[in-house]
């Protein structure tokens, strides 16, 4: 492994194309190949230090110093479903209206996939997609619709972690490896045929938690699963234990977030480390995946022919902000890793713009030399990246110098949304009103402990009005809670006499048999509430 290594960083160097040797703009059939690889869950601050030296990830390294990476990528929506949404459409999650896992794009929706194809490409895609609707569970659904009642239940255990004590075990994530098995073989035997330019997408489900045990005490909980291989590719002592702010100073949001994921408890500092250790193992798996697909590359002499693209639908928590999963605006959320390298693209280029995945669709078509659509929520990202790009203020004016993630899912009880710029971060909530904004200086507070809104109130009045000026968020807020009743009330019509028992049997079941009868008649008392829309 170590000598074939060495051969594609030699292969890279005597091969590399010239600065401005292509064109700009190409023909389908003069177009690289492309291949984009999007795991589940993958904080972006890995990517770069000082998140980088807590666990080794030489393939993301080798795409950093072969290629450009993207120091401030975002997702549009923190939670699969929507975030993978708005990369296939390249549009605002509230353009789309994928409100939750349960919700995304339809199925034959138009993606950049296929104007790729229409346009001369071969396609070809494996393992995780999640980007239409009709996916995820019931009670995942059902949480999500009923985020407003007011009641407060646990609907997760408590996280956890579970340990193959084998030093040589290196597929933990059997079905991952699976489709990159898959994905390499499509490349051996299809690919490398191909007289025209292809596009592959690979969808990892790591790093994000496994599913929870099926019954017994730790019903609900998410699993951090990895083997001893994996384990020693974490430098223990570069773990930071988060600070958290004592539970009655958190914001309400937070709490319900904290809360909702059984986080409430008491957790040791032991605990915290080994499920901040267990995450960045499995984190060390997926770049080695993606590594497989780098080298398969190389292998078949297409590397320098293609432009592989790396990404995540969105981060992780892991025991931040006294949280795990995502569902929330914190860095390790909402910030994720973005990378390109290939013909074109430039080497060892750490890009500061802000940036997200609604960017990935008009990259992908300008990469192959399609026209864009003038309706997208996003914008290239080969300015930013591409060799033949030199001025360097043309550059910073082809991105707007904001990005725009909202949420609306499941664990948090309030349509959230954040506009970051360049070193601020403006989170809002629901009306505007209801719930108290937030503000963090990411440049002198990057752990987000100290909301400044209050002590800086004239540009917390000019980032809500820059939100307002591109999203009308609480006439879309109010969209979404109308929404979640009209569905709540047709599951609940469909169940008929059932309801009851099927309600009180979701991953709340814990809470809610203690008083069923109570919870039952919140939603009642909710569903009687109306939503004038006309008045927002």
């Amino acid at each position: 492994m170590l000598l074939l290594w060495l051969s594609v960083v030699a292969a890279w160097a005597l091969g590399a194309p010239a600065p401005g040797a292509g064109e700009q703009k190409r023909v389908a059939a003069k177009s690289p190949n492309v291949v984009l690889v999007v795991s589940d869950s993958f904080d972006g601050r890995l990517t770069f230090h000082p998140g980088s030296q807590v666990v080794k990830l030489p393939f993301i390294n080798f795409m950093k110093a072969r290629g450009t990476s993207f120091l401030n990528a975002y997702t549009n929506s923190p939670i699969c479903c929507p975030s993978r949404a708005a990369m296939w459409s390249g549009l605002f999650t509230h353009l789309t209206e994928s409100w939750n896992n349960f919700k995304g794009l339809d199925p034959n929706y138009t993606t950049w996939m296929d104007v790729m194809e229409r346009h001369g490409y071969r396609t070809q895609k494996f393992g995780k997609l999640d980007y239409t609707s009709g996916h995820h569970s019931l009670s995942n659904r059902v949480e999500a619709w009923t985020r407003d009642v007011a009641f407060l239940l646990r609907q997760e255990g408590r996280p956890m972690v579970t340990l193959i004590s084998n030093r040589t075990k290196v597929r933990v994530m059997e079905k991952d490896w699976e489709n990159i098995d898959k994905a390499m073989n499509w490349l051996r035997k299809k690919a490398i045929n191909y007289t025209e330019p292809f596009v592959l997408y690979l969808g990892l489900n790591l790093p994000h938690p496994y599913p929870s045990p099926s019954s017994g005490e730790n019903f609900g909980s998410s699993t951090f699963h990895t083997s001893l291989y994996w384990l020693e590719k974490v430098s223990h002592d570069d773990i930071k234990i988060p600070k958290w702010s004592p539970l009655s100073e958190m914001h309400p949001v937070d709490y319900y977030s904290s809360y909702t994921k059984n986080c409430t408890g008491r957790f040791t500092e032991k605990e915290i480390k080994n499920i901040r250790a267990f995450y960045y193992a499995m984190c060390a798996e997926t770049d080695a995946m993606l590594g497989e697909i780098i080298l398969a590359l190389h292998q078949l002499d297409l590397l320098q022919k293609t432009i592989v693209i790396y990404s995540s639908d969105h981060g992780e928590l892991a025991m931040e902000h006294r949280q795990f999963y995502k569902m929330s605006m914190y860095e390790a959320s909402a910030h994720i890793p973005l990378l390109m390298m290939g013909p074109g693209i430039k080497a060892n280029l750490q890009v500061s713009n802000v940036v997200s995945l609604v960017d990935i669709y008009p990259t992908m078509l300008d990469i192959a030399g399609i026209p864009l659509p003038q309706n997208l929520s996003g914008y290239s990202l080969l300015p930013l990246s591409s060799e033949t790009f030199n001025n360097e203020h043309e550059v910073k004016n082809l991105h707007p110098p904001w990005i725009l993630s909202e949420f609306h899912g499941c664990n948090v009880n309030a349509s959230t949304y954040m506009l970051r710029t360049n070193h601020w971060k403006y989170i809002a909530y629901s009306d505007g009103t209801s719930v108290l904004p937030q503000l963090f200086d990411l440049s002198s507070d990057p752990d987000e402990l100290t909301n400044v809104a209050v002590k800086f109130p004239e540009i917390t009045y000019s980032l809500d009005q820059k939100l307002r000026s591109i999203i009308n968020y609480p006439k879309v807020s109010a969209s979404v809670h109308q929404y979640n009743k009209e569905q709540f009330i047709k599951w609940k019509q469909s169940i008929g006499q059932n309801y009851s028992n099927v309600i009180a049997n979701l991953r709340w079941h814990q809470d809610w048999q203690k008083e069923p009868k109570k919870y039952e008649s919140a939603i009642d008392q909710w569903l009687k509430t109306v939503m004038n829309l006309r008045a927002v």
